[in-house]
């Protein structure tokens, strides 16, 4: 038996021969015509005016981040559930996160906690720098709510959007909201570049900093001249190459996404203490991962017992997200908690979603899920 991932990459035939024109065309490095296309599909794709390819996700937020002239000593409100990059990259410039809980149906930040924390900073007269957002498995967070909240105290929003690319919030593409925004295409994204992430904005200032600074901030003069601290941050021709192959292709992969997600919901349907974390299924999510939550009082078992079963079939699964107030590398850090992400931590459960699963693969999930709750 082959090991079932989460999320393996769905690459083929189409993505191979647009890597070879890649490298046939002499583009090797970074830079080239590929990747202009691509920041042009991409931007057409989230109705943003600039795009510009990064060699990740956590790079884009970064300099998202710098964009915003965010600097040691100022205070960063961010989403407690999520991946570390989201916290790394305000520890990048010298900022303090603050970790704000979630709201329990979508995991997402709790506007009404935010709102809070905001006042909270007016009153005392603190200032907060940006509001970072995190768009989590595919579900954009509620920006209907934020970005007026944000605006009422003068506080720019940016948008990690990492995993959320396909998505849309009350019809707007995610990526489309804040004054910029973070995309992931890491290997396990709804679609990938191998490695590389993208930076969205409708500000062409931004855009012309933040290419400035992923190409080591070099001046435009003949010899290498530097004034500013600069990254290596810039997407291969050859990544962009198969990023735009992916691309062509998100529309289906999220559809195939979507259909494990509806066979995961008659797959537990009527198993109590089991639901699927999200709430009700959404046209407008990319249903980037799908995942169940577990009652262990009704179950009469834990997401981790479940963990295990999978495992011992060699298959994949992992616990949601664990909150960054609760990481040890952020212990101390300022926050405003309910218990609302660590009850979902602890009884969450993430199953394999990609659209590359086969319907044997899918079959063998089943058989062992099924093998497990009978035993209960």
């Amino acid at each position: 038996m082959t090991r079932i991932y989460l999320s393996a990459p769905d690459v083929g035939q189409r993505e191979e021969d647009a890597i070879i024109a890649a490298v046939r065309s002499g583009w090797i490095a970074p830079l080239g015509p590929e990747v202009d296309a691509f920041e042009q599909g991409i931007a057409e794709r989230t109705g943003r005016q600039y795009a510009v390819a990064l060699s990740s996700g956590t790079a884009a937020l970064h300099l998202a981040l710098l964009g915003q002239g965010i600097r040691p000593g100022d205070v960063v409100l961010t989403s407690t559930m999520t991946f570390a990059a989201t916290a790394n990259a305000i520890h990048y410039v010298g900022a303090e996160p603050f970790f704000i809980d979630s709201d329990e149906t979508t995991g997402n930040i709790d506007p009404s906690l935010l709102e809070h924390v905001l006042a909270d900073f007016a009153a005392r007269g603190e200032r907060v720098a940006a509001v970072l957002p995190v768009d989590l498995l595919g579900k954009p967070a509620n920006y209907t709510l934020i970005e007026p909240l944000a605006a009422q105290y003068g506080v720019p929003v940016i948008a990690d959007a990492a995993e959320a690319f396909g998505a849309y919030h009350e019809g707007r593409p995610a990526g489309a909201f804040g004054v910029s925004a973070a995309i992931s295409f890491n290997g396990n994204k709804i679609m990938t570049t191998s490695g590389g992430g993208m930076l969205l904005t409708d500000d062409e200032k931004l855009a012309k900093h933040t290419r400035y600074l992923a190409t080591q901030a070099r001046q435009p003069v003949t010899h290498y001249e530097h004034t500013d601290i600069g990254y290596n941050y810039r997407l291969s021709n050859i990544l962009a190459a198969l990023g735009r192959a992916q691309l062509s292709r998100l529309d289906s992969m999220i559809a195939r996404r979507r259909q494990h997600r509806a066979w995961y919901r008659e797959l537990f349907e009527g198993v109590r203490g089991v639901t699927i974390f999200g709430g009700e299924d959404d046209a407008q999510d990319n249903v980037w991962l799908t995942s169940i939550l577990v009652d262990p009082d009704v179950a009469g078992w834990r997401a981790a017992e479940l963990s295990a079963a999978l495992a011992a079939d060699d298959i994949e699964s992992r616990p949601l997200w664990k909150p960054m107030h609760l990481q040890p590398v952020f212990a101390g850090a300022r926050s405003l908690v309910t218990g609302a992400s660590e009850r979902l931590f602890t009884t969450g459960l993430t199953l394999p979603s990609g659209s590359a699963l086969d319907d044997s693969q899918m079959a063998r999930i089943g058989q062992r899920v099924q093998e497990f709750l009978t035993k209960r």
